[in-house]
């Protein structure tokens, strides 16, 4: 059968008339016709015709993208069709759930379900089984698969989307989701299965208004439970279950609001003693404090053995989050008060919170272990052996209390700092030799999603090598392994109306493929455009390469790139550039312009290399050596604080920013798209998110202070607008070539330190330590960034406490206290948000104590440490004024 759904005139010679007609309302889309034209058909003729629906569906679905209209109208009366003609009901689940029929749109259930009305009820219970089974269009079918379940009486399903789309058709049938939970037949029945999803059922976590609002499901949950219609203690152990499942916060949080709402009584607490335990160790923080809470009661009442008491300890004294620790403290001191005979088991998993990184935290254990230690040499001798975890402002009072047992072993091994090794020029591995290999790296450049600065550039120069060598050769191997790309495809190539991006356009020119005659670059090429943010600027550089190697291709082919790079950042070797450029003179070929340009941007500037390029004699080697001198120079980069203003919908508060003067070289010198590189840039807001950041920092290896100046927005609006990945550029640009760190690249850091979210500041706190492994760091400047930062309110001191605490971590406690020392002041002083400094103050304490630095007192230090009172802040502080005088005291003269 050949029909397409074009031919409407011409029906196959084995269609009769029924056939015909049914196919012709289908291809208008007459959908409500169908039941009553596919009533007369016998099994027979419903199997003809389904041949015929799948040829239609078949070439529907190989039409390009343009005929969706088409497929739109179309594709319900197909599934209505489809299903009315199969005979099973695997094959009627396969057809109405297909989703090249469903697309977007909405089942048209009424009149399937008059089609399958003449159909045994055991089938129909078949099918809505297997259309629940489909992950991908259950929750959408469900409508369809109730009706079906009724008229079978037979069991609801109970797969994850069904589930969905029974919880989520609630709310809107009734006034109030628990009405409708009483009213739906299924309730007893689902609810229970609710807690058994891989993921949670999203109704459950979107809940609108407050617990006493009719569509809040703990409440509606809770109230149903209370009147019996569900078993309340399957919905208490389908809570726990889901809980000790784990997940993260936000997928728990419905469940632990279920279990809230439900207010287990003692007893059932008490039942549930061991899961309340589990659930304390591992669990999100919600969820074991609520656990905690859980066991301090069963504690409070007795019900809870002194040796589960220390288990539980013993994991939530380990955990990071102060408040829960804090806490565990309160109840292991209050049950030592009830029960002083418990203190042998209860004591000594005090030893795992001298330990924890928060002082305040190690100074109430060891007051606790204080005021009920015992005579028993085991447990005193068990607290002893963990003295060494305590801060050392806390070991005397060790000593004291423990006795001399808990006075630390002397080290007399002198503080080692710990940096990651500096980052090294990767060399490039060349350009493919084979033609074979070639291929493979287009191929793979073409069909990947993101492709690295290397793999690009070895595909992009070997197809020119290979090109140039023998492209009838290049081509014959290159087009099998391109067969899939649509421009290769004749019945579509009329869409090739503007240049095909990266590799494509140049693989392209190699199968002699090209644009049709009335098309248009994609790309500007001259000054007539600007725009705020750098990344246009890379995209029509990058994008004249390709153009200029694919018509080089399409005429006369160039032997090999010039700015093919020689390391895996971009760099080129200018030695390496000046050997080309003698190898072309030799050839007779004269360099493309767009590729000797970007080959400038790339040279390393080393002045040594001046008298080889201005020996070459060639107008090309004379540019080289000026841009080896002042011409290659970086842009001046200026630092201004810009006002609070309102810019892309955004608000931005006042803070630091870097505009960047014009290179007057690439600006005068250089090919029209290059032009804009050079062009004076005033930072004005958040950038647009463009290409990797590898294949920017290759753009321009060597100007990694432009780059930081051109970044540094989308830097800020990760710590004013808690953006996400702006920081990514960071640890390249640390590792990048050029002249030394200077202020720019020192800002941005800075400025990546108080990044809204932790992985963000990784990369902050990994360009930080990769530049104090190079030698490049300047402490006193990023300090002073940072203080400046602070003061404005774009770093938070809590955010900064957080980087710097995971930069003391790996062992740069020098490193990291030089970069506080710097940034104190500006708090200590009172000029910025005072919130979150007791914490710098803390890491600082820290690095002081372990790196035992003699350092001048901070300016401002002792006048928060002589503050009365017992906060954080005060603590810390004297905790560092005494490190500092310690150090100092205890230095070798």
């Amino acid at each position: 059968m050949n029909a397409t759904a074009q031919d409407t005139t011409a029906p196959a010679p084995q269609a009769g008339a029924p056939a015909r007609d049914i196919l012709a309302a289908v291809r208008a889309g007459r959908t409500s016709d169908l039941p009553g034209l596919l009533k007369p058909l016998d099994r027979v003729q419903r199997r003809e015709l389904l041949a015929e629906l799948k040829a239609l569906r078949a070439d529907l679905r190989s039409q390009g993208w343009e005929n969706w209209r088409e497929r739109d109208l179309v594709n319900p009366a197909l599934v209505v069709a489809g299903a009315g003609c199969t005979t099973g009901a695997a094959a009627a689940a396969s057809w109405i759930a297909a989703r090249d029929l469903r697309r977007w749109q909405a089942l048209p259930a009424d009149t399937l379900l008059k089609v399958l009305s003449d159909r045994e009820p055991r089938l129909l219970g078949d099918l809505a089984h297997r259309l629940a089974a489909r992950a991908a269009t259950a929750e959408q079918d469900y409508p369809l698969i109730r009706t079906l379940v009724g008229i079978a009486g037979c069991p609801m399903p109970t797969t994850d989307g069904c589930l969905e789309g029974w919880a989520s058709s609630l709310p809107a049938a009734r006034t109030s989701l628990t009405e409708a939970l009483r009213g739906d037949p299924y309730t007893a029945e689902l609810v229970p299965h609710l807690f058994e999803t891989a993921e949670p059922v999203p109704s459950l976590g979107h809940w609108s208004g407050e617990p006493v609002g009719p569509y809040h499901w703990p409440t509606a949950l809770a109230a149903i439970a209370e009147e019996g219609l569900v078993d309340r203690t399957a919905l208490l152990d389908g809570c726990t279950a889901r809980l000790l499942r784990g997940g993260t916060a936000p997928h728990l949080k419905p469940y632990l609001a279920i279990l809230q709402a439900l207010q287990p009584t003692a007893e059932e607490e008490r039942e549930r003693a061991a899961d309340w335990i589990a659930l304390a160790a591992d669990a999100p923080s919600a969820v074991a404090g609520h656990a905690q809470q859980a066991l301090a009661r069963l504690a409070a009442a007795g019900g809870l053995a002194p040796r589960l008491l220390a288990e539980m300890s013993l994991t939530v004294l380990f955990r990071p989050e102060k408040k829960l620790v804090r806490a565990q403290l309160v109840l292991l001191g209050r049950e030592l008060v009830r029960d002083p005979a418990a203190a042998p088991e209860l004591l000594p998993v005090l030893g795992e919170a001298f330990g924890h990184t928060d002082t305040d935290i190690q100074e109430r254990a060891l007051k606790l272990a204080a005021a009920h230690l015992v005579d028993d040499p085991d447990v005193r001798a068990e607290l002893a052996a963990c003295a060494h975890l305590l801060s050392p402002l806390h070991r005397a009072r060790a000593v004291e209390v423990l006795g001399p047992d808990a006075a630390p072993a002397a080290d007399h091994a002198p503080y080692q700092e710990i940096l990651p090794p500096p980052p090294t020029q990767i060399p490039l591995a060349p350009a493919p030799e084979s033609v074979e290999e070639t291929v493979e790296l287009v191929a793979a450049a073409v069909n990947s999603r993101t492709t690295s600065v290397e793999e690009f550039e070895r595909a992009l120069d070997g197809l020119v090598r290979h090109a140039h060598r023998d492209r009838a050769a290049l081509a014959a191997a290159l087009r099998p392994a391109l067969a899939g790309r649509w421009w290769l495809d004749p019945e579509r190539s009329h869409h090739f109306t503007s240049d095909l991006p990266g590799i494509e356009h140049v693989a392209a020119a190699v199968l002699d493929v090209r644009p049709a005659a009335h098309a248009r670059t994609s790309w500007p090429e001259s000054g007539g455009w600007r725009s705020d943010c750098h990344h246009p600027a890379f995209h029509v550089a990058s994008h004249a390469r390709v153009v200029e190697a694919a018509r080089h291709i399409a005429g006369r082919p160039l032997p090999f790139l010039l700015s093919f790079p020689t390391h895996a950042n971009g760099s080129l070797d200018p030695r390496t550039l000046i050997e080309r450029l003698a190898a072309y003179e030799r050839l007779g070929e004269t360099p493309a312009p767009a590729d000797f340009a970007q080959a400038l941007l790339r040279t390393r500037r080393d002045p040594t290399a001046i008298p080889e390029a201005a020996a070459l004699g060639l107008a090309e080697g004379d540019r080289l050596a000026a841009w080896l001198g002042e011409d290659g120079l970086p842009a001046a980069v200026t630092r201004r604080t810009a006002p609070t203003s309102a810019r892309h919908y955004d608000v931005w508060p006042s803070h630091l920013t870097l505009d960047t003067a014009e290179r007057p070289t690439v600006l005068h010198r250089f090919p029209k798209p290059f032009r804009e590189l050079g062009q004076a840039r005033r930072a004005t807001g958040r950038c647009w998110d463009g290409d990797g950041d590898a294949t920017l920092v290759a753009a321009l290896p060597e100007d990694r202070e432009t780059l930081a100046a051109w970044s540094l927005p989308a830097i800020t609006s990760c710590a004013i607008h808690e953006e996400r990945g702006g920081t990514s550029v960071l640890p390249l640009l640390a590792a990048a070539g050029g002249p030394a760190a200077g202020p720019a690249l020192h800002l941005a850091v800075a400025t990546g330190l108080g990044a809204r979210h932790a992985e963000d500041r990784l990369n902050a706190v990994d360009a930080l330590l990769a530049l104090a492994a190079r030698g490049d760091l300047d402490a006193e400047r990023i300090g002073s960034d940072l203080g400046e930062q602070l003061t404005l309110g774009t770093v938070k001191p809590n955010r900064l406490a957080d980087s710097l605490r995971t930069a003391a971590a790996t062992g740069a406690c020098t490193t990291t206290w030089s970069v506080l020392s710097a940034a104190l002041p500006a708090l200590l002083a009172g000029t910025a948000d005072p919130r979150g400094t007791g914490e710098l103050l803390e890491t600082a304490a820290d690095c002081v104590e372990q790196s035992a630095v003699v350092a001048p007192h901070p300016a401002g230090l002792a006048a928060v440490a002589a503050r009365g009172g017992r906060s954080r802040l005060v603590t810390q502080a004297a905790r560092l004024t005494k490190a500092l005088d310690r150090n100092r005291e205890t230095a070798p003269a």
